[in-house]
């Protein structure tokens, strides 16, 4: 067969077999920064040198109950308070929905970051928020449960991209949390309350407790391990995703 013609005879082939195809217009093509930011990213830290995954320790258990119950775009993860680096460069993946390594102002305003922990955690939550004021991203929460600062952290001083912060603490034994958080700009942060709870009076059992944190620490221990208190660090996260007002409930609580 001449070349002529099999050259035409291709032509008519792929014509036929592109009219076979279905029809693609714009409208169907991935949008660079069209995808969605999620609705929220709950970031929580564990206290001591417990893994961040074990499920005996309520501050991960919490981060389950979220997890399994939230909005269905709502990031929940927890890590260990050593990896603050790892917290902080996934909050940044998360916010750049378009994925060029790059936020933009735009992405930044969408963040809807809450931050909880306990112990070194509690503190690992706060140096997380200074680190994201650095990034000029927002904070709508941070909760301390019994915080306690490694020697060279400040955890006392809320930075004011920080919207709403809580901190519940206990008073006694050698390792007992702060009783005191301050707004760094009160104008801008509001502080609902530094919320005491004096396990003296009411105790809580902690059945997973070794010997040493029964005899050396047992008010801190008891801060990790008490429902009551983490229902109440629950129920701050849940309104604080769906924007409902923390300080009515909070003041609603005894």
């Amino acid at each position: 067969m001449r070349f002529d013609v099999l050259f035409r005879t291709g032509i008519v082939g792929l014509a036929v077999l592109l009219a076979s195809l279905p029809a693609y217009s714009v409208s169907d093509a991935p949008v660079a920064g069209s995808e969605p930011a999620a609705t929220g990213i709950v970031i929580g830290f564990i206290g001591g040198f417990v893994s961040h995954d074990n499920q005996h320790h309520l501050p991960v258990q919490l981060a389950q109950r979220i997890r399994d119950t939230a909005p269905k775009d709502t990031h929940v993860e927890v890590f260990e308070n050593r990896h603050r680096a790892r917290a902080h460069a996934a909050i940044l993946r998360l916010l750049d929905t378009n994925h060029d390594g790059i936020l933009s102002d735009e992405e930044k305003s969408r963040a809807r970051i809450i931050l909880y922990g306990h112990s070194w955690g509690a503190a690992a939550a706060v140096l997380l928020a200074r680190d994201l004021r650095r990034d000029h991203i927002p904070v709508l929460l941070t909760v301390q449960v019994d915080s306690i600062p490694k020697f060279w952290q400040n955890d006392s001083v809320i930075p004011d991209n920080v919207a709403e912060a809580a901190n519940f603490y206990q008073p006694h034994g050698f390792l007992h949390g702060r009783a005191r958080i301050t707004a760094a700009d009160p104008s801008k942060t509001q502080i609902l309350g530094n919320y005491l709870t004096d396990y003296k009076k009411t105790p809580v059992p902690c059945a997973d407790a070794t010997w040493n944190d029964r005899f050396f620490t047992p008010g801190h221990m008891q801060s990790e391990c008490d429902p009551r208190l983490w229902s109440r660090v629950e129920e701050l996260v849940r309104l604080r995703i769906t924007g409902q007002d923390l300080a009515s409930a909070l003041a609603q609580k005894p």
